[in-house]
């Protein structure tokens, strides 16, 4: 049946090719077709990569001037690769890439994983995905066909290129760097990230070996924005084999129906404090002149909805400041819309030089709020180490540094000390109701207890940011269940 299948892809693909080779125009032509010959490529079709590496995972480092993302070891990799379907195959076994596992991306030590996972990059396909084919030297020059690119020579620290560009669906030049050989060294191009704005997502190839014939990197480095995103030392690449690309079966049973989004509530807290649900959640706290919100999570939408409920809640008060647990993205994200208002980020200080690089990063693929503005507000920064006081003598905030956290070195908790509410990001994100305490004790629990031992705190209930799914009040003893402490 695969084989088939193969063959079918085959003459469907070679057709397309042929058609896409009468459009190009000469001088691509003839770059395509030296750089395909000289990577004895011109009558591949399939290829099957081997290696091992890492990937990380955008936007949780444990560090946010990290020259990787959140790292994960890929041993046992394999991506299986048909061409002209546009479509891989990817097995590997996926587990913490750094001693100790440090970031976001799982709340905890990561245990290796086994995935099997096949992705379709088809023109119809998301435009990331269809990235993760260009970054390929034989998906680029394929595409580069379709879309009868551009042929340029340049000099990039002193090596002369031929450079094929080709506007991408984003609206983004997708360029690619073939050297005098006529080897593929580095796709480029430029993304959207709601954080970070216009990054560049690139692919640089170096190590060419001859595997059989056909010559292909055996060192392969991305990145998105300025830290790594993918590594790989490729041990050996097979061609023109059988690619199963039928999905893998799943168990258990999908959900039916539209998942509607949560609605935004509040729950008050008591003394001018409010919980905001309906996504991840924050904390309003009505000051005597103005509004404190803590955490501006996720992204715009999240933002503007908390904006929105902060001012029903506090009307004609301005919001002043916004608290950050983290620099992580998926608690950042909503910062911009805070700035836009006006608000000053209250953070630890590792963040500050980060954010304060960030916020000049442009957004014009997908222009936001922020960037929108003329002029743009100036971010306004200030910053803890491991205690801030926040009060105007009938409200306070207490702001404390998470001393051991392998999920973030700028880590905060706010604790609120009339209400005896705890307020935490990742460090214990619960479970079912009444679960008993786990075989594997996660060392995020033991260590948030240990804090909050440390520091004496009062605490009779915890919130997560990451709000429980049937919205019961976190006590502490819930904690000392999961930390194995009662």
């Amino acid at each position: 049946m695969v084989t088939k299948y193969f063959a079918i892809v085959w003459c469907a693909g070679a057709l397309l090719a042929s058609a896409l080779w009468a459009d190009a125009s000469p001088d691509l032509k003839a770059t395509v077709d030296r750089s395909l010959q000289a990577m004895g490529a011109e009558n591949v079709k399939t290829m099957v990569i081997s290696g091992e590496g890492a990937d990380g995972c955008v936007g949780q480092p444990y560090n946010p001037n990290s020259a990787w993302w959140r790292r994960f070891s890929n041993k046992d990799y394999v991506r299986s690769i048909d061409l002209d379907a546009r479509g891989w195959r990817l097995q590997r076994v996926r587990g913490e890439g750094e001693t100790p596992g440090r970031g976001g991306c799982g709340a905890g030590p990561i245990a290796d994983q086994t995935q099997n996972q096949v992705t379709m990059a088809g023109p119809n396909a998301p435009w990331n995905n269809q990235l993760e084919y260009i970054l390929l030297p034989e998906g680029f020059l394929r595409v580069a066909l379709e879309k009868n690119a551009s042929v340029k020579s340049e000099t990039v620290k002193g090596k002369k290129y031929t450079v094929l560009s080709f506007l991408g669906d984003n609206q983004a030049p997708v360029e690619g760097f073939i050297d005098d050989a006529g080897y593929v060294d580095k796709v480029e191009t430029k993304i959207d990230n709601n954080v970070l704005g216009d990054i560049v997502w690139d692919a640089e190839y170096s190590d060419w070996k001859d595997f059989g014939g056909f010559k292909f990197p055996t060192h392969i480095l991305q990145h998105q924005g300025e830290p790594k995103y993918f590594e790989l030392t490729v041990s050996d690449v097979k061609t023109n084999v059988p690619v199963d690309l039928a999905q893998p079966a799943r168990g258990g049973r999908g959900r039916g129906g539209e998942r509607r989004a949560p609605e935004v509530s509040a729950e008050d807290l008591g003394g001018g404090f409010w919980l905001i649900t309906g996504g991840y959640g924050s904390v309003v706290a009505d000051f005597k002149d103005y509004i404190v919100v803590i955490e501006g999570p996720q992204n715009d939408m999240r933002a503007e909805q908390i904006i929105s409920e902060a001012k029903r809640l506090v009307p004609n008060k301005p919001i002043k400041y916004v608290i950050n647990t983290h620099a992580h993205f998926d608690h950042a994200g909503g910062l911009r819309v805070f700035v836009a208002e006006g608000a000053i980020i209250v953070t630890h200080k590792i963040n500050k030089p980060y954010y304060e690089k960030i916020f000049k990063d442009p957004h014009t693929l997908v222009p936001d709020k922020l960037s929108q503005m003329n002029p743009q507000p100036k971010i306004k920064i200030e910053t803890m180490t491991e205690k801030k006081v926040m009060t105007d003598g009938a409200h306070t905030i207490e702001l404390y540094h998470v001393d051991g956290s392998t999920h973030d070195a700028g880590m905060i908790v706010a604790y609120l000390p009339k209400q005896k509410v705890l307020i935490e990001a990742d460090e214990f994100n619960v479970g079912p109701a009444n679960a008993p305490t786990p075989a594997n004790i996660n060392p995020y629990h033991t260590n948030l207890l240990a804090n909050i031992e440390r520091l004496h705190l009062d605490v009779e209930r915890i919130i997560p940011i990451h709000l429980p799914g049937d919205n019961r009040k976190v006590s502490l003893a819930e904690l000392k269940t999961a930390a194995g402490k009662n």
